[in-house]
């Protein structure tokens, strides 16, 4: 089984940027976990600040793997696009927040992503990454 996780703007800074919020432990670090729980898995890792790149990578990862973990960060607030690749793509898409988005600020209420996706993990922390997982690898059994 493959999946990939796709993470938006500024995650390639979890660790160090807002701790009270994010944590203290890197992707990377976390990723290194996640693979050592899911050695049957095939994870593959992509990370940009840039919403066209995500859109790409979408969009072909989308053909070639069996599920999809994403978290838009900032841009599912603001990128129409970012859902509608995943829409385009067969593969199913869990979306994943951090944060709890409904408990912060009122623009993080609305998701241009979430209407797309099989379903959406918020508020617990870095532990939604390997739910959605649990969540993708249940589809295929």
């Amino acid at each position: 089984m493959k999946i990939a996780v796709i993470n938006g703007p500024n995650l390639n800074l979890l660790g160090v940027r807002e701790p009270e919020i994010y944590g203290r432990e890197s992707f990377e670090d976390y990723l290194d976990g996640l693979k050592a729980r899911f050695p049957e898995i095939e994870l593959t890792y992509y990370q940009s600040n840039i919403e066209g790149e995500m859109v790409d990578y979408i969009q072909k990862t989308g053909f070639e793997v069996d599920g999809i973990v994403l978290n838009p960060a900032s841009y599912t607030h603001t990128s129409v696009a970012i859902g509608d690749a995943v829409a385009a793509v067969p593969a199913p898409v869990v979306e994943v927040h951090i944060s709890n988005v409904h408990a912060r600020e009122e623009f993080r209420k609305l998701s241009h992503v979430s209407a797309q996706v099989s379903g959406t993990i918020t508020g617990l922390g870095l532990k939604g990454y390997e739910l959605a997982i649990l969540y993708l690898q249940s589809l295929k059994k």
